[in-house]
């Protein structure tokens, strides 16, 4: 008789420590989802010209937020730093300059945390125009 009492306590320990992991497992993986997949990150847009070109226009986009500026008097313009949550998705910048002699050339930089993470190029006499996309998300 005392066999038979051993073996079904061990059967109820058992399941009572197979309960509990189970329980421990739930919770940690419900604990993952919790946390926020989106992150806040710094970001700066900047255009400049060089061999006397001229800024006509920059055109900036963070999520649906579209921001128009003209006739810009520096050779360089440098947005202020902002906070930008990855969940915005899109980042766009335009600019358009009329450079005056061939080897001029129109720069647009996209900055993110600090490092430059796209730029265009743009080199010869006349108007040019410049482009950046980028996108947080993967797809």
């Amino acid at each position: 008789m005392k066999q038979f009492y051993k073996s079904k306590s061990l059967r109820k320990l058992s399941f009572l420590f197979v309960l509990l992991f189970s329980a421990i497992t739930v919770l940690n993986s419900c604990k993952k989802d919790d946390d926020d997949e989106f992150e806040d990150h710094v970001v700066r847009f900047e255009v400049k010209t060089t061999g006397g070109g001229v800024i006509k226009a920059i055109v900036t986009q963070v999520g649906t937020v579209k921001t128009d500026i003209f006739d810009v008097v520096e050779p360089v313009w440098i947005s202020d730093e902002f906070f930008v949550n990855s969940s915005q998705a899109q980042l766009n910048l335009d600019a358009k300059a009329d450079l005056p002699v061939a080897d001029a050339e129109l720069v647009v930089n996209l900055w993110i945390d600090g490092e430059i993470v796209r730029t265009d190029r743009k080199t010869g006499a006349g108007p040019a125009v410049a482009s950046i996309d980028y996108s947080f998300l993967e797809l």
